[in-house]
């Protein structure tokens, strides 16, 4: 006999419902939303303080690497090479705020939370086979009580 291959939906509805996918689908949607967050706080919080020393638009810090540098009414370079290292410096800024955020108020506690998880498991575990130790000193305790107690009434069942 020949196997039935599942068809293309039927694999289609089981990528679907696997967890992988819903939870992934959720992370995309709380990052891009956290996306907006990070970028209000570097425009609004990291960027006037950067501002107090110099611009508050980061995208203005610049070098020239081949003069002479010469930027249209629009912001593009007409003549010269220039480097944009303020954009560089705010994108790094805001992966920096992101990457702790994520850490600090998610990974962390997640983390603590699951090691005190594990610890109480073994805990319990570690319970169970002291339980389950001194059970089986207690039978022998019996059984070394019950052939004392034979052996002293001199009966011998051997």
């Amino acid at each position: 006999m020949s196997e039935k291959k599942p068809g293309v939906w039927e694999g289609f509805k089981a990528f679907l419902t696997r967890g992988n996918v819903v939870d992934l689908a959720v992370a995309v949607v709380i990052g891009a939303a956290f996306t907006n967050i990070v970028n209000s706080v570097v425009k609004g919080l990291i960027n006037p303080l950067v501002g107090a020393i110099g611009t508050q638009n980061l995208d203005s810090y610049s070098s020239c690497l081949k003069e002479p540098c010469r930027k249209a009414a629009d912001g593009t370079v007409t003549d010269g090479v220039l480097i944009m290292w303020g954009s560089v410096l705010g994108a790094t800024l805001s992966f920096l705020i992101t990457a702790a955020v994520v850490y600090f108020l998610m990974v962390l506690p997640m983390s603590k939370y699951l090691a005190r998880v594990e610890a109480r498991r073994k805990a319990k575990e570690g319970a169970h086979e002291v339980i389950e130790v001194s059970e089986l000193e207690v039978l022998k305790e019996i059984r070394d009580a019950l052939v004392a107690q034979q052996r002293g009434s001199g009966h011998d069942e051997r």
